[in-house]
């Protein structure tokens, strides 16, 4: 009986390491299906990944290339506000002159001509300042920012540094001067 059971004994480790063998070989092949799900999911995330970058990519240059019209429109027309304000000036001055054509009296015509060019005067200025465009005080000190002397004289009334006179009317938008007022400014 002991030879039987040693023969028992050395047969049994082979039949154990066959079975861990196939199941060693069965775990091996169900692991590399498992890595090989993974790599197939991993690809499939990676193809849409890929693909939801060029959209997203294609997306932003669409919208840079429409900034860029929408830029460059913006400039094109930045002064169509402008422009439609002025129109009624100019057909103020238009009228202007139809009106005093049929005038025969001299006084009459001249009486007419200044009324028109005070009333369109008056609309041009209201339409420069809707846009940003006003007048240089001529009540304040003299500022070399705004203000371009041109003479200085001599004065018993008025503050040195005070505007005497003033030649041309200077002209600002918003803060900044489009054209410095020219000044006699007292001593």
């Amino acid at each position: 009986m002991s030879k039987q059971t040693d023969e028992e004994l050395q047969t049994q480790p082979q039949e154990n390491e066959e079975e861990n063998t196939e199941l060693s070989s069965d775990e091996a092949e169900a692991e590399a299906e498992a890595v090989e799900n993974e790599f197939d999911l991993l690809q499939e995330e990676l193809i849409a990944l890929k693909d939801k970058y060029a959209r997203v990519h294609a997306d932003f240059d669409n919208i840079k290339k429409r900034l860029e019209r929408e830029k460059y429109t913006a400039v094109e027309y930045s002064n169509e506000k402008f422009a439609k304000d002025m129109i009624p000036v100019m057909d103020a001055l238009q009228m202007a002159l139809t009106s005093t054509a049929t005038v025969t009296d001299p006084q009459e015509h001249l009486d007419k001509l200044n009324e028109g060019i005070e009333l369109t005067l008056k609309q041009f200025t209201t339409s420069l300042e809707k846009h940003g465009v006003t007048m240089v005080s001529h009540d304040e000190p003299f500022d070399p920012n705004i203000h371009n002397a041109v003479q200085s004289v001599d004065s018993e009334d008025i503050e040195s540094g005070q505007i005497v006179q003033t030649f041309q009317t200077g002209y600002k938008y918003k803060n900044r001067p489009l054209r410095e007022a020219m000044v006699i400014v007292a001593k």
